[in-house]
């Protein structure tokens, strides 16, 4: 906890404060006070940049002049990239060879090298921990980092200054950082919040590594970028498995639906890892009943070619 206080200080000359933001459309959808922590509107579209900000000013002389190297299917690279820049060192971002172009487009605006590799995160990550140890350059892992842990988990801090009565917080997981820093600073300022992970049932691996208390690979097929993993991460996993209150499964179709609806309440666009926590809630909405729920939309990078996916495949 003291660590994401110290963090919430340490980036908020860089990071304004996202809104939170309660729309009946969605109160009514789930039956119960509904709030979207909006972290679309970050200067990169995604929650990432907080934690990236944190590690990124905390550098040693000698990491800022070997530069940063990432793997990410996007935000995690945008981060990194923001951050470089802002501590005024270099990044090279690995990426799948399928990523999403605004994202890759966004990364090379920041003035970042891509490197275009492989079919999935994972074989790009596998990828960047190589080029790491052949150049030097300081790895910047999407999860196993401390920092960014903490830089993330400051969004919760914000909900919580702001609605200090929240009941639930669902947060989506890909690599888990987003979900083990709103534990971190939720349980830190409100040891009865609950605090809820997603993933998509097609990419279950941090599932499953939370319910066997274990690191596990599994298959992924997801659509959904931000969800995208096959292996668990170790420091994530960690606190998860200490103080994560629940964590659920949504198909891709349900989190397709959730985008639209997400999207059409709250009349910005929204990534399809921020509509899964919508997802979520529809699934719980019996348990949810009654209690003051905060909806975590983790980023809104979405294409225009994604979009004309999107509603052509829900028949819109």
């Amino acid at each position: 906890m003291v660590d994401v206080t110290a963090a919430a200080d340490r980036i908020r000359p860089y990071i304004a404060p996202t809104p939170l933001r309660r729309y009946p459309q969605l109160c009514e959808l789930i039956g119960t006070d509904v709030y979207v922590k909006h972290e679309n509107f970050l200067p990169t579209g995604a929650f990432k940049v907080r934690g990236g900000v944190n590690l990124a000013l905390q550098l040693s002389p000698d990491e800022r002049d070997r530069g940063l190297v990432a793997a990410s299917t996007g935000n995690h690279g945008q981060s990194v990239a923001y951050a470089a820049r802002l501590a005024g060192t270099t990044a090279t971002i690995c990426v799948p060879e399928n990523a999403n172009p605004l994202k890759v487009a966004a990364i090379r605006g920041l003035d970042a090298d891509v490197i275009m590799f492989g079919r999935d995160f994972d074989e790009a990550r596998e990828h960047c921990a190589a080029l790491a140890d052949e150049r030097g350059y300081r790895y910047v892992h999407s999860g196993n980092e401390p920092h960014l842990i903490a830089g993330v988990g400051t969004h919760t801090l914000e909900m919580l200054a702001e609605q200090p009565d929240l009941d639930v917080i669902i947060v989506p997981i890909g690599g888990g950082s987003g979900a083990a820093g709103a534990c971190v600073a939720g349980k830190g300022m409100r040891p009865e919040l609950q605090v809820i992970g997603v993933q998509s049932a097609q990419a279950p691996a941090a599932y499953r590594s939370w319910r066997d208390g274990a690191i596990c690979e599994d298959t992924m097929s997801t659509f959904a970028e931000g969800l995208a993993t096959r292996v668990g991460f170790e420091l994530p996993q960690a606190i998860l498995h200490e103080q994560l209150d629940d964590f659920v499964l949504v198909g891709d179709t349900a989190i397709r639906g959730a985008m639209v609806k997400l999207i059409g309440a709250t009349g910005t666009l929204v990534e399809s890892a921020g509509a899964a926590t919508l997802a979520a809630a529809i699934q719980l909405r019996d348990r949810l009943a009654g209690k003051r729920v905060a909806l975590v939309c983790s980023g809104g990078n979405v294409s225009v070619q994604q979009l004309k996916e999107l509603l052509d495949t829900v028949g819109i």
